[in-house]
Parts: C-alpha cells; structure tokens; sequence
C-alpha cells in the first residue's frame, strides 16, 4: 500500500489563476444536421481512411466528414463578398 498524505495548514506559495480554456458543455455536444450522399471515393482515399481510423481508434467516415467540414469552413466565404469577386470576375 502507499504511503497516506498527510495534509498541512502552511501557505501554498505563488500562486497564478489560470484563465478558463475550457468550451461550455453545449459546445462538446454539438451535432450538425446530416444530409445523406452517395459519392464514389477512389479506393486508395478510402483504404487510406480506414487505416489511419483504425490507429486512432475511430470510424472512417467520420474523419472524412470532419476532413470535408474543416474544408469548407475553411474557404466559406460570406454572400457578399463572393457577389462582389463574381461581379468583378464578369466586368
């Protein structure tokens, strides 16, 4: 067995408050509304996800969902401004 803490009343010394880093619990549960496709992957894309799924423990599909999500959020663009790089493009 270990050896049993024992505990004291003497000052802790210098201590610093650690800001809050942590995200609230309804942004851990987040689920994006699906939509259901079918698309045709190469077989070596998918032979690629299903291996690096299995070291990590997870499912493939939601790597690629996560890959495609991380994508499009990426090059997102607001209306506005792809209106206005349209209407420049056509000028």
């Amino acid at each position: 067995m270990s050896a049993k803490i024992k505990y004291t009343d003497e000052p802790l010394g210098n201590l610093r408050v650690v800001p809050d880093f942590l995200p609230p619990p309804e942004d851990l549960v987040f689920r994006e509304e699906g939509v259901k496709v079918t698309i045709a992957l190469s077989k070596r894309s998918v032979e690629f996800f299903k291996s690096e799924a299995r070291k990590r423990n997870t499912q493939y599909q939601r790597m690629i969902r996560r890959l495609l999500d991380a994508y499009a959020e990426r090059y997102a663009q607001p209306s506005t401004q792809r209106s206005r790089a349209n209407s420049r493009n056509r000028a």
